[in-house]
């Protein structure tokens, strides 16, 4: 699969604690992702943040498993992340949801 050079970052923003139908939200984003054949999906979990409820989300020693950010990358060109929107709005329930127009110099082996 190759994407284009013009593409589209598609950037989740969500909580560990989120779920989708009992499973981790970030777990079911990554399969549909795969399902639907996009170039690839990354799982990014943040240290420390906060969102809509301006509630702290740290990853202090006495607070380890205290709901941290987690931030889901998928690059793929913009038909296709378009594509998936729909899906990912009907699982999603909260969350920042952000697109980037980017230019993509290398993915995959060269030839």
């Amino acid at each position: 699969m190759q994407i284009p050079r013009q593409a589209v970052l598609l950037r989740i923003f969500i909580g560990e604690n989120d779920r989708d139908d009992g499973r981790p939200l970030y777990e079911s984003i990554v399969l549909k992702a795969r399902e639907m054949q996009l170039a690839g999906a990354t799982v990014l979990r943040g240290g420390m943040g906060f969102g809509h409820s301006s509630r702290l989300h740290t990853a202090k020693i006495l607070r380890l498993s205290e709901d941290l950010p987690l931030i889901v990358e998928i690059v793929d060109s913009e038909e296709r992340i378009n594509a998936f929107l729909p899906v990912l709005e009907g699982i999603m329930s909260s969350g920042l949801v952000t697109l980037e127009k980017l230019q993509v110099l290398q993915y995959g082996a060269k030839a």
